[in-house]
């Protein structure tokens, strides 16, 4: 059994790591967050800490390691700017670090931490699951098997409507969230450069608050991509069916079903990680660059071949 602590326990995604460490049979002894709606720890490790307080979370794990009860894994769940900053904390605690996606915000934080990786022999490990989903290993054995020459078209489509609080949040300042792209897009764009091969151009027809749109031309793909949090871009037939979320890609015409299976792909991440085959900096790269190419990309407008929702 393995000792973990976790930052950002008041956080959305916290409950997946949670639930992920209690399946894996092991054993949360410290929780940090500065908000304190964080009952759900009951449901999990009612007998670990909890702090509000960084200093006295940070007092807290080197007291454990000083009593050679040391925390061994750090999960890593608070807002995407502070990602960096925690997992060195981790790493200079003697743990490995667990973070969620985006790792970090820019490409030279992902080659500075594998810097303080050698320095501390402790490793960094980034959420991709899905990686681990069922159709979408299939559909990258079937992409592998195929011919080497063909260029695939994709069209992704998500769309994930948020309400006012969303701007108002971190996660509506593009300096701390990394804007729309890289918060709600980054294991999208992971997943294709996994699947299609390293991007060989990236053009950026529309990016605002709410939403952006483009054309990736991966090594064996061109991904027309659009992403909103804007209630109104949602289909009639999914607002209709009282549903604030629509999922889609499509490869060559042809829809990839992918919308269950989710339930479990944190665990299996902890798994894997605790068996030494966790996603580490270097499988994070890729999409942390394309993301923040995206961010900081020229906006070309409705020219070329462009996402059917722009027009």
């Amino acid at each position: 059994m393995k000792n973990f602590a976790l930052i950002g326990a008041a956080g959305y995604i916290a409950v997946r790591h949670l639930k992920a460490i209690k399946e894996t049979n092991n054993n949360l002894v410290a929780a940090l967050d500065p908000f304190d709606s964080v009952g759900i720890i009951d449901s999990y490790f009612p007998d670990a800490d909890f702090f509000t307080e960084f200093e006295r979370f940070d007092r807290h794990i080197y007291k454990l390691n000083r009593e050679h009860k040391p925390v061994e894994y750090a999960s890593i769940c608070s807002p995407n700017y502070l990602h960096d900053s925690h997992i060195r904390f981790a790493l200079r605690q003697g743990a490995d670090a667990i973070c969620e996606k985006p790792l970090v915000l820019n490409p030279w934080n992902v080659e500075a931490l594998k810097d303080y990786e050698k320095e501390t022999g402790k490793r960094v490990y980034n959420v991709l699951q899905l990686r681990l989903h069922p159709s979408i290993i299939e559909l990258k054995k079937k992409i592998d098997n195929g011919d080497p020459d063909k260029i695939y078209d994709v069209d992704l489509t998500y769309l994930t409507s948020r309400g006012k609080w969303y701007h108002f949040s971190w996660k509506g300042e593009v300096e701390k969230s990394g804007g729309i792209a890289t918060n709600i897009g980054i294991h999208f764009f992971d997943m294709l450069s996994w699947i299609f091969g390293d991007v060989q151009e990236s053009i950026v027809h529309d990016r605002n608050k709410e939403r952006a749109a483009g054309l990736l031309q991966l090594k064996r793909a061109r991904v027309r991509w659009y992403l909103s949090v804007d209630y109104n871009d949602l289909p009639q037939t999914i607002k209709e069916k009282g549903q604030r979320t629509y999922r889609s890609i499509q490869i060559d015409g042809n829809e990839l079903e992918f919308s269950g299976g989710f339930t479990d792909l944190h665990t299996q991440t902890y798994q894997g990680i605790i068996n030494g085959n966790g996603f580490g900096l270097d499988d994070a790269m890729n999409s942390i660059q394309t993301a923040h190419d995206i961010r900081n990309a020229e906006i070309k407008g409705l020219v070329g071949d462009y996402h059917p929702l722009l027009k």
